[in-house]
């Protein structure tokens, strides 16, 4: 994991995970199998809404780290949220590594050119994302701290 740390820094690693989410964002709204963008559909806006506490997240990382302060309760409940939505980024890789393996299953319709290279794009992007935000876990906790719940408890709030 040392290895990890210093080759993805706090910052190559808050600028990957951006570029991460805004483009799995986009990609939300595209359709594999169409070659299409979906922007009526409720499903398609599930991912870029859970972003937004990715994007909070990444800002009280960020914040803490620049003022050199300690962890508090609402940081650990953010926390707790992007522990939820890592499950979710798992989902969306399984999701996506399915939809990746029924591509001979429908060799006989008609499947755009770009489902394969479009689809493993998107893929490698989960995976990317999955392990930025456990590296980004593994960053606060090194340079922010853990959490004390002792300590925690008397802080107050924001």
């Amino acid at each position: 994991m040392r290895f990890l740390l210093r080759l993805f820094t706090w910052r190559i690693t808050l600028l990957l995970t951006i570029i991460c989410l805004i483009a799995l964002s986009v990609f939300s709204f595209y359709g594999l199998f169409t070659n299409k963008f979906y922007f009526f559909k409720f499903d398609n806006y599930i991912f870029p809404l859970l972003t937004i506490v990715h994007f909070i997240y990444l800002y009280v990382i960020w914040f803490k780290i620049k003022e050199d302060e300690i962890p508090d309760p609402q940081m650990r409940n953010l926390e707790y949220a992007m522990y939820v939505i890592l499950f979710v980024y798992l989902y969306k890789i399984l999701e996506t590594a399915y939809t990746l393996s029924c591509y001979t299953d429908y060799q006989e319709y008609v499947i755009p050119a770009t489902f394969l290279p479009l689809g493993s794009i998107i893929f490698v992007l989960y995976i990317l994302l999955f392990g930025l935000t456990i590296i980004t876990f593994k960053h606060r906790k090194n340079q922010i701290g853990e959490y004390d719940f002792e300590k925690l408890n008397k802080i107050e709030p924001w």
